[in-house]
């Protein structure tokens, strides 16, 4: 049986071959879709993947808000899923988070650039 990292890996992996078929590519989308590349990236190494996957999925959200991003079914089920393994994260601080922030998921350390969009 697959565990919370394997399981969110698969659905981000899912999510942004999904999100990279799209016709919309506004700098709204293209961020969404930078973070989620990101995240799949670090989330091996995450000490606390839960509260990676949390800040993922309320930034999603909260990119899709602002650049009237519609989700079809299919992807906003796999969000709805990645949310479901954030909630595991408990609160962590959530409440004062900026989540359109996207530079968090991203460090002077690692070897992908901030993309600026």
């Amino acid at each position: 049986m697959l565990n919370n990292r394997d399981n969110a890996k698969q659905y981000i992996h899912d999510l942004y071959n999904m999100l990279n078929k799209e016709s919309d590519k506004s700098s709204h989308m293209l961020n969404i879709t930078d973070v989620l590349l990101q995240v799949y990236s670090k989330i091996d190494k995450a000490k606390n993947p839960e509260a990676l996957i949390d800040r993922l999925a309320k930034y999603i959200y909260s990119e899709g808000m602002a650049g009237k991003i519609h989700l079809k079914k299919e992807e906003e089920a796999l969000l709805m899923e990645l949310g479901t393994i954030g909630q595991k994260a408990g609160l962590n601080g959530a409440n004062y988070a900026d989540f359109s922030d996207k530079s968090y998921f991203y460090s002077i350390f690692d070897n992908n650039k901030m993309p600026i969009r």
